[in-house]
């Protein structure tokens, strides 16, 4: 029998994590071919640092949407650094980002260590709440994602120089909110991972099927089996990019021509 009460919490969440994927997708794509796999991590976590100072500085709280644009702000300040060290140090970029995640992170520690919610949030925003997103916390990062992509189709070459940077944090930072830092890692590098050795023209829709096949499975088995849901769609994307990855190898050993 159909139900319909927990169809209409996990409807929401699945719109959620095809916004997040509808982004995370090409942009993972750009992430593996610059090489700078730690980038995505690092700036999901400055933008939880921006949210907790928000939560723990009270006058900065009581502004009106505080807990989307301070995270903005910490993203692109820290999208700014990494692109200057991009300049700067080419040759260890992936060494530097990932001290500059890790500093972001004992950051963060350090500004909860005396908050008694500390831990709680911190979950919150590592682990995300994707079965508990509302309709209305989708319209901004529909809107967003959607100027996004269409710039992106408009003028493909936004994403080779710095620019990138810069539309990677915003991306980041509404993510962040909506499913937490490691569905954000996971929804740009698992697809991107998947594909990455698949050289024919049906490379990105592929990707967006092992993003989809990942957050649905994760979702149901979630709401089924009581399992938390940042962590069970982790697992479930990681399962459909493995099942993807092994099928793309065995189709280059049987038929080689098939992959172009």
């Amino acid at each position: 029998m159909f139900d319909f009460e927990l169809a209409a919490i996990l409807l929401p969440a699945l719109v959620a994590g095809l916004l997040v994927l509808s982004t995370h997708v090409v942009l993972g794509r750009q992430v593996l071919k610059r090489g700078i796999i730690f980038i995505d991590l690092a700036i999901a976590q400055v933008a939880a640092l921006g949210a907790i100072v928000s939560h723990i500085d009270h006058d900065i709280e009581n502004i009106p949407f505080s807990h989307v644009w301070m995270p903005a702000l910490f993203a692109l300040a820290g999208a700014g650094v990494i692109a200057w060290m991009a300049r700067k140090f080419e040759g260890e970029l992936e060494a530097f980002i990932g001290c500059f995640y890790v500093l972001s992170a004992v950051g963060a520690m350090l500004l909860l260590a005396n908050d008694p919610h500390g831990a709680e949030l911190l979950k919150q925003l590592m682990s995300g709440q994707i079965l508990w997103v509302s309709w209305s916390q989708l319209i901004l990062p529909a809107a967003v994602s959607a100027v996004i992509l269409a710039a992106i189709a408009i003028r493909p070459n936004l994403l080779d120089g710095a620019g990138f940077y810069f539309l990677f944090a915003i991306v980041i930072t509404l993510s962040v909110e909506l499913v937490g830092v490691y569905l954000v890692f996971s929804s740009l590098i698992l697809p991107a991972l998947a594909l990455n050795k698949y050289l024919g023209k049906a490379r990105l829709v592929l990707a967006y099927m092992v993003g989809i096949i990942g957050y649905v499975s994760g979702l149901w088995l979630s709401a089924s089996y009581d399992l938390p849901s940042g962590a069970a769609i982790v697992a479930t994307l990681a399962i459909s990019a493995l099942v993807f990855r092994l099928a793309i190898a065995q189709m280059n050993k049987t038929s080689p021509s098939a992959m172009n």
